[in-house]
């Protein structure tokens, strides 16, 4: 990945950055992580990498609208950068308790992106709630 892709030697790193930082110096290591956001890596390694016909598969072009979806990239972006550090099995480990899960649910016809097309995007509708009675819940914090 090109040099000005990296983040910059005073950025401030998330907890799971902070993993890969570890992970790396165990190895004797500073690393940086490969992608600097969960578009990074959307656009520069699942796009490229996990081609597939659409037929049962769901997919929206405007997928960073769909809170679901993203929140499942960042979770594999995350553990990508981890893991790409463990030696040997590292990547396997990955696709087989990260990646296959999470493709199934995010190009499944029935997940976030069921509603959409390549083409068109529909905005996501939140399932319905009602309020609890009051002093349901006990607060936890």
């Amino acid at each position: 990945m090109a040099e000005d892709m990296r983040p910059a030697d005073d950025a401030v790193l998330t907890e799971e950055e902070q993993d890969v930082v570890d992970a790396a110096a165990e190895h004797g290591e500073k690393p940086q992580p490969v992608f600097r956001n969960v578009e990074e890596f959307v656009v520069y390694r699942f796009l490229p990498m996990y081609c597939r016909p659409l037929g049962d598969y769901r997919w929206c072009a405007q997928w960073w609208k769909h809170s679901e979806a993203v929140s499942r990239f960042h979770a594999l972006w995350h553990a990508w950068e981890v893991l790409r550090y463990e030696p040997g099995t590292g990547m396997a480990v990955w696709y087989r308790d990260h990646l296959d899960p999470h493709l199934e649910v995010l190009l499944s016809s029935k997940g976030p992106f069921s509603a959409c097309s390549p083409e068109h995007h529909q905005d996501p509708v939140p399932l319905p709630s009602v309020p609890a009675p009051e002093g349901w819940f006990e607060d936890e914090w």
